[in-house]
């Protein structure tokens, strides 16, 4: 008998070979598309955090407009002051509902008081099948909630007896497919399947409403099982930047700003967390180093902070107590006990202005941080500087405040996660985030937990997209990634002139040539992303030539669909730069809620922006801009069509493959 190998045996060896290699090859494929997933998303999660910055810049400028101009006060005073109804009977008057006619021609669904389960599912359908209420119906909707919301406690106390479990979702963010998913896969809430919500229900999707009314309606008629905690998106200020206010004035023009108002007071009611068994917590941000249970417990919510004489003149002294964002530039001096790094602008801005001092303070930052706070894997306690409101807090201040109050596990929302939800710090925190495709189709899914007598969280994971669902992995991370590149070359555009003079340094003898390395040191000095710009420049810069960058040609290849209007670069780029915040402020001077203001408003809040930025506009830039466009009639501007005339369309001109 010969010593050779057999044939079987070599054809086996070779079919092993042949699987080894391409089980190599897909490895070191699905490597590669997983990095370009994480890069794709650090992209999205990066613009996402810089607007919220934006956001504080916002209330720096107004600030800035109450300290230094008289006439401002005109223009935008009414955001600060109290409410304007003080007493219940008050209130009851201004909403009330019953002049209101539900006329014949009305095809929606019609509602019954008291709130029945029958009733609440009859409106889940309606909204389904996209339908809109009635306005004399969400008035009464809202006026209950508000009624009932007044006797809970800031935390809610909740049991799993008789081996019930518990629902927990995390942010919707006005995505209504996805509250009628995890409805069907979960069930509907009863007394048998409570259900607690984990704020942010509103903002950025196109249904928030809808989601309020149904997650209202349920609590009318589940007042014990269905819980509401408040998120850093249930304030009426945030709303006016990231579209909830323009959702509302655009389903209900007539009674839309007294359905904002009611909102308005609803969202200062809602409770700020929720104690399963007295053993996990929920929050919708999280927690600091100076959290307490027991302080939070005995704040009157309602109203964050009530004094009338603030030294500075920085806020009126009928500022909105219900508006806890507008409390980040109100904290004092709690941080820098915290750590020795530097304050964030903001919070450092706070402290130089010394506005809320004392214990009355602390309880006030308590409740900021519970909304806006994030984890971090370091030890410590350090201002939230990406965000820009909260805190960062680490595994060694978990362990001390679970320990401190006898909890096992906190349960948080407030970051969208890919998939749906992560642990961290040693499994004693857990994020939970309901809105699937949140950044684009594909980019994560949605999940929600079910939790038991054991305390044992059970996550069911979900995509609401159809489309998203019929895709391949590859097709689904090119979806995003390039979802991603364009709004990244977005930013890159409206800081084209900073870019450009960042790069100029490091090219002294302006040969319009720079070192990789310096072109990705500078965009990020610009941007401050925190993104790996070197591993970027595949997808922003076409070619090198001996690790140089053509930084001229690619400023050039930033180019955009310009506005058909000649308008004066310097406004321009202004405008790209600062357009949600000049949205913003444009919707805060059209106290109507009309969608239309004067031409002198318009100029006061150029010239005032203009001013604030340390940029020179001048008063025939700004009538030349007015003047450009087709919808200044009798004197006014059209905000909603003098802001689309300048939204950026097209951000490039080569294909992002």
């Amino acid at each position: 008998m010969g010593c050779g190998m057999g044939k079987s045996e070599l054809q086996l060896k070779k079919s092993i070979r042949a699987a080894l290699l391409i089980q190599r090859w897909y490895r070191q494929y699905a490597a590669r598309l997983e990095m370009r997933r994480r890069c794709t998303w650090k992209i999205f999660q990066s613009i996402e955090y810089a607007g919220e910055q934006d956001q504080i810049k916002l209330y720096n400028f107004f600030g800035f407009l109450m300290d230094h101009f008289t006439p401002a006060r005109n223009l935008i005073s009414h955001i600060f002051r109290k409410n304007e109804f003080c007493h219940d009977t008050e209130w009851e008057r201004y909403f009330c509902y019953k002049s209101i006619e539900v006329t014949e021609s009305y095809t929606g669904p019609h509602l019954t008081f008291p709130m029945t389960f029958c009733g609440v599912s009859k409106l889940v359908e309606a909204f389904k099948h996209k339908q809109q209420l009635h306005a004399r119906y969400v008035l009464q909707l809202l006026g209950e909630t508000w009624r009932l919301l007044r006797i809970f406690p800031n935390i809610s106390r909740i049991s799993t007896y008789h081996n019930k479990q518990i629902t927990i979702c995390g942010d919707l963010h006005g995505q209504l497919e996805d509250l009628l998913l995890i409805f069907y896969k979960n069930g509907l809430p009863s007394s048998e399947k409570p259900y607690v919500f984990n704020g942010d229900f509103v903002d950025r999707g196109k249904n928030s409403l809808e989601i309020l009314l149904i997650l209202f309606g349920f609590l009318l008629v589940y007042p014990n099982d269905v819980h509401l905690n408040r998120g850093n998106h249930e304030d009426h200020i945030v709303n006016l930047r990231y579209g909830f206010t323009k959702e509302v004035l655009g389903k209900y023009r007539v009674h839309g700003k007294k359905i904002l108002k009611i909102l308005q007071k609803i969202f200062s009611w809602l409770p700020l967390a929720t104690v399963i068994d007295n053993k996990v917590l929920i929050v919708h941000g999280g927690i600091s180093d100076t959290t307490d249970l027991d302080a939070i417990a005995r704040v009157d919510r309602h109203k964050v902070n009530s004094d009338n004489k603030q030294p500075g003149g920085l806020w009126t002294s009928g500022r909105p107590t219900s508006s806890v964002f507008s409390d980040l530039l109100q904290l004092g001096p709690r941080s820098q006990a915290r750590s020795s790094t530097p304050l964030a602008p903001q919070r450092a801005h706070a402290q130089s202005t010394q506005l809320v001092v004392g214990k009355r303070a602390e309880k006030e930052a308590q409740i900021v941080d519970v909304l806006w706070s994030d984890p971090m894997a370091q030890n410590g306690c350090i201002p939230n500087e990406v965000r820009g409101g909260g805190c960062y807090w680490g595994p060694d201040v978990t362990e001390e405040v679970l320990g401190r109050h006898n909890l096992q596990l906190l349960i948080r929302s407030h970051e969208c996660k890919q998939d749906g939800y992560e642990f961290c710090h040693n499994r004693r925190v857990l994020t939970i985030f309901s809105a699937s495709n949140y950044y684009e189709v594909g980019s994560n899914r949605g999940a929600y937990i079910r939790m038991g007598p054991d305390l044992v969280p059970h996550f069911i994971q979900y995509q609401a997209s159809r489309t998203c669902r019929e895709l391949t992995l590859r097709q689904s991370v090119g979806w995003t990634e390039r979802s991603a590149l364009r709004a990244l070359r977005e930013q890159l555009f409206v800081h084209k002139s900073d870019l450009i003079s960042a790069f100029q340094e490091f090219d002294p003898n302006n040969k319009g040539m720079i070192s990789l390395r310096h072109w990705a040191s500078a965009t990020e000095r610009v941007l401050n992303l925190g993104l790996p710009w070197r591993l970027l420049r595949p997808q922003h810069v076409s070619s090198t030539q001996y690790g140089m960058v053509d930084y001229q040609q690619w400023i050039r290849e930033l180019s955009i669909t310009e506005p058909k209007q000649e308008v004066n670069n310097s406004i321009l780029e202004t405008m790209y730069k600062n357009h949600s915040n000049l949205e913003t402020i444009f919707r805060i001077i059209d106290t109507d809620h009309s969608g239309l203001i004067s031409f002198e408003e318009f100029r006061q809040t150029w010239k005032l922006l203009s001013s604030h930025l340390q940029t020179e506009i001048s008063d025939k830039a700004i009538a030349d801009l007015a003047q450009s466009i087709d919808f200044n009639k009798d004197g006014v501007i059209d905000i909603n069509e003098f802001m689309e005339a300048f939204r950026l369309v097209d951000i490039s001109k080569r294909q992002l493959d």
